[in-house]
């Protein structure tokens, strides 16, 4: 059973602070790793600064919380 099985929403989180920095706007799936793959390329995407954020954050699972504080 992978990670991100049955998440209803992930996104990238910064390591240090494990603040969300942005939540992935599609339905993930596939593997571990090719979700991981498919958010950090979707991210680098959206900003030219999004190479240096990546270097610090990792593909992680919404809590409810902020599920719901985004709807």
């Amino acid at each position: 059973m992978g990670k991100f099985e049955n998440a209803e929403k992930v996104g990238l989180r910064d390591k240090a602070t494990k603040k969300l920095i942005a939540v992935y706007p599609f339905m993930a799936e596939g593997s571990d790793a090719e979700i991981e793959k498919i958010v950090r390329d979707w991210y680098y995407q959206q900003s030219c600064q999004a190479e240096d954020q990546l270097l610090t954050a990792y593909v992680d699972v919404l809590t409810e919380y902020e599920i719901k504080s985004r709807k």
